[in-house]
């Protein structure tokens, strides 16, 4: 996929909060509403999904950018990437989530499927969190959100550029009767 979402997934390992840079995700149905995210099973974050059957996906803005690579730098079994944001939880309570963070969404797990290296985790979302700054019309702002998105394979962040269209609108210039 080219460009990526950077996200943040949110678990609770042996109690504590921690995080991972997550690239893999995608809407999954829309009612319910659910989440597919693909996590290498080598990942410290698979033991809190598993353990706790929740998970956030938090969507950092790119200001944030140096504190989201670290949290891909590093394992949670060797370093407290928790301690670099301000970290909440929501009602599921299992499920941390980043203050920071213009979006954060937590997600009850509903099915895992076993790839060889990966599995893909569907959460159901069960609430999502932003705040008023980062929205218009009381809808998200792109703008404002300033999300990260990640190109693969030269490695590089990016920032969201301008609107092309309206989407299903500006096509309907093409329809004829």
């Amino acid at each position: 996929m080219y460009p990526m979402p950077v996200t943040l997934l949110g678990t609770l390992v042996d109690g504590k909060p921690d995080f991972m840079v997550l690239g893999w995700i995608t809407r999954v149905n829309a009612n319910p509403p659910t989440v597919g995210c693909g996590v290498g099973r080598h990942h410290h974050s698979v033991r809190g999904i598993e353990e706790n059957q929740t998970f956030s996906i938090n969507f950092p803005s790119a200001e944030m950018v140096a504190k989201t690579d670290y949290c891909g730098l590093v394992s949670g079994k060797d370093a407290d990437k928790a301690a670099l944001f301000d970290v909440y939880f929501g009602e599921l309570g299992t499920a941390p989530m980043i203050s920071e963070c213009p979006l954060s969404i937590e997600c009850q797990l509903q099915i895992t499927v076993e790839n060889p290296t990966n599995n893909f985790y569907i959460g159901e979302i069960i609430a999502s969190y932003t705040e008023e700054k980062y929205l218009t019309d009381r809808k998200l702002d792109i703008k404002k959100v300033n999300p990260l998105l990640l190109t693969m394979p030269d490695n590089r962040y990016w920032r969201v550029g301008d609107c092309a269209g309206d989407a299903w609108s500006i096509g309907k210039t093409l329809k004829t009767k």
